[in-house]
Formats: C-alpha cells, sequence, structure tokens
C-alpha cells in the first residue's frame, strides 16, 4: 500500500511539473533546480533524460558523466569543512596513486590551508565550492561573482594555484542563472552520476555499508561525489579504489575527461 501510494504521489508530482512547463515553459526552465536522479543499478547508466533540468546542464556544459564508453572514474569529494579524515583521505590516494578533485568552501580554506596546500602539491585539483556555501539561486549574479572569486584568490595565495575552473554548487542546488554566471566566471560545474548519503557524520554506519554503497553504483564514465567528513569513506576509499580496478575501471582526472555524456 505504501509502495502504491508513493506512486502515485510521484505520478502527480510529475504530471503537474509537465503542466507547469507546458503552461510556462520560460519560467519553468529557470530552475532553481536540486541535482538528482535514479541511482546506477548493475553497471547501467542513471540517467537524467527524466530531469526538468536536462537542457539547462546541457545548454552550459556541465559536467555529470564522463565518455560512457569507456571504464573510466572521476574521484571527486567536497570539503565545506574538516572533520579529521581527508589526511587519511589523501594518505590513500597517494599509495593508490589516484588523482581526484577536492572541492573547498571559504571556511575550510582559512580553517585547513596545510591541507590545501597538500592537496595541490600531491597533484590533486583544487575546486571552488563558494566562499560561504550558499544557496546561489537565491543571491545576486555579484555574490555569486564574489563567492567564487574569494575562494580561487585564497586557493592561488596558497597553492600558487593560477588557474580555478571547475565548481560544485552548494547543495547541487542550481539554476540557469547560476550556471550562467559560473560560466562566464570561467567555470565548468560538475555535478555527479554516483552519491550516497554519506555527509551526515550522525548516521554513518561503516566501511562496509561505504564500499557497497559506492561499488554498487559504478558505471563507465562514473563522476563520483564523496564528503570527506565521513569516516565510512576514509575507512572503505582503499578497498573501493581495489574493486573498482579489479572490475577493470581507471581513475583519471577531470582535466583527462574528453567526453562529456547527458544520460542514456
Amino acid at each position: 500500500m505504501r509502495k502504491q501510494s508513493s506512486w502515485i504521489h510521484s505520478f502527480w508530482i510529475a504530471a503537474v511539473l509537465s503542466l507547469l512547463i507546458a503552461q510556462h515553459p520560460a519560467e519553468a526552465l529557470q530552475g532553481p533546480f536540486h541535482f538528482g536522479f535514479k541511482k546506477s543499478v548493475g553497471g547501467q547508466l542513471p540517467s537524467i533524460n527524466e530531469e526538468g533540468f536536462k537542457d539547462i546542464v546541457m545548454k552550459h556544459g556541465a559536467i555529470f558523466l564522463g565518455d560512457t564508453s569507456k571504464k573510466e572514474l572521476y574521484l571527486t569529494f567536497d570539503n565545506g569543512y574538516e572533520n579529521g579524515y581527508t589526511p587519511k583521505v589523501l594518505d590513500v590516494l597517494k599509495e593508490k596513486q589516484v588523482p581526484a578533485i577536492f572541492f573547498v568552501t571559504g571556511h575550510y580554506v582559512k580553517d585547513q590551508p596545510e591541507l590545501v596546500k597538500r592537496m595541490a602539491s600531491e597533484g590533486h585539483l583544487v575546486g571552488n565550492h563558494s566562499w560561504s556555501h550558499p544557496d546561489m539561486t537565491q543571491i545576486s549574479s555579484q555574490q555569486i561573482q564574489t563567492e567564487l572569486e574569494k575562494v580561487r584568490e585564497q586557493v592561488n595565495a596558497l597553492t600558487g594555484q593560477q588557474a580555478m575552473t571547475y565548481l560544485r554548487p552548494p547543495r547541487g542546488i542550481f539554476s540557469d542563472n547560476v550556471l550562467a554566471v559560473s560560466k562566464e566566471s570561467g567555470y565548468t560545474n560538475v555535478f555527479w552520476s554516483v552519491a550516497y548519503k554519506d555527509w551526515d557524520v550522525n548516521a554513518q554506519k561503516g566501511a562496509g555499508f561505504a564500499f557497497n554503497q559506492v561499488v554498487a553504483q559504478l558505471h563507465p564514465g562514473a563522476v563520483i561525489l564523496l564528503h570527506t567528513v565521513s569516516k565510512d569513506n576514509a575507512a572503505a576509499l582503499g578497498s573501493i579504489i581495489d574493486e573498482a580496478r579489479k572490475q577493470g575501471y581507471e581513475f583519471k582526472s577531470l582535466d583527462q575527461m574528453t567526453v562529456k555524456t547527458y544520460g542514456n
């Protein structure tokens, strides 16, 4: 009965959204949107074809999937604050020789300058996650630019990294304007195709749980979102990398992504 009610609820949401888009197509495409999708199962690709924001993501060249004809994976981490596990994550990446990108906030840059410098010195990309982690759909274009520029300036001062070209919008909330303004500022927005609820530090369920959640969603061209505040992720990362390689996957840097794919 609960499944039936859930299905009916989803049906009516989709119906109402379709009606709104039909009646007000321009307004409907403005957002805000929260990036989400049906998880990959059995190596199949997750798809954003059913999501109303697909055209906006494509329009602004945002990243969601890499080349889905190749068994390539892209590790990305969000760093809003430090919870004691990023050093372990960096240790594992160094041991396994895996590149990654860390999206940092202003708080992280100010609070953990040595870790930011370590990320860059060990060959990882440092991306922008905004200065104060706001819902950027609720602030002006000028404020968006300020949020991004402050992070870029501070990371450059710490690491000498002249270019910062990747952005992950806080909480995955975006709009046509957010993508447009950030693109004009030189950024490629980076979303994801593999994720799970790892950011809740009060709901950690063990390394085995993290391993199963990530490995079950692996697919060609996957952009993997993880949070370094997760104890489970730090404990499971080495095993996740080993299993992915066992399955024939290769880890690459976002700078090595040559093909972007938008759904299946």
